[in-house]
């Protein structure tokens, strides 16, 4: 496991990591890309605990992930089957695992402020935290995608729905975007990842 794991987190961090795979009985399945998650645990008819993570994440969020989702397991196993998924349980939960790992021998300096901020109350997904979905992005490898509060105004472009959109003013936070076909309007959050359409000058 701990060769596996030296492919797709922090070395630093594998021996830590490897321990809970081997103490909650965890097996871990290393899987394409999805669109709408990074990552995701469930009890198998067997009773084992199978997490599977999406293989393109930086060692970064390819680590966040994973105790993510141990943190699901052992959050269940802790408090039963009847709590919320992301409530105040799995917070403590995946805060207690997290904690020891957010240092400088595991991470970069430029995430250890934001990850000490988001993990004062950690929400469902690392993706609605703007600020640290932005500082990890920098350390994915190179792609066409970018955010849509990195783009000029008035730009065309597509989301990950498939649907073309052009970008209108800056709210509080987020962006409204006209979609094309419909013209209605539709609010995006900064962070949102979008493929610019590229026009003829």
């Amino acid at each position: 496991m701990q060769q596996t794991l030296l492919k797709y987190i922090p070395s630093s961090a594998v021996t830590s990591v490897s321990e809970l795979i081997k103490t909650y009985n965890v097996h871990l399945k290393i899987v394409k890309d999805r669109q709408t998650k990074h990552g995701d645990y469930r009890m198998l008819p067997s009773g084992k605990h199978q997490i599977t993570v999406n293989y393109s994440l930086n060692p970064y969020r390819f680590l966040m992930t994973l105790i993510h989702e141990i943190a699901h397991l052992i959050a269940f196993e802790t408090y039963g089957h009847r709590i919320k998924p992301h409530g105040v349980e799995w917070k403590y939960v995946f805060q207690k695992l997290m904690l020891p790992l957010i240092n400088p021998k595991v991470f970069p300096d430029s995430l250890l402020p934001v990850l000490a901020k988001h993990f004062r109350n950690p929400s469902a997904s690392s993706d609605t935290d703007a600020y640290l979905s932005i500082a990890l992005k920098k350390y994915d490898s190179h792609n066409e995608k970018n955010y849509i509060f990195e783009i000029p105004i008035g730009s065309l472009f597509t989301a990950a729905n498939g649907r073309v959109f052009k970008k209108g003013k800056k709210l509080r936070k987020r962006y409204e975007c006209l979609e094309i076909s419909t013209k209605k309007i539709y609010v995006f959050q900064p962070n949102a990842e979008i493929e610019l359409i590229k026009t003829k000058n």
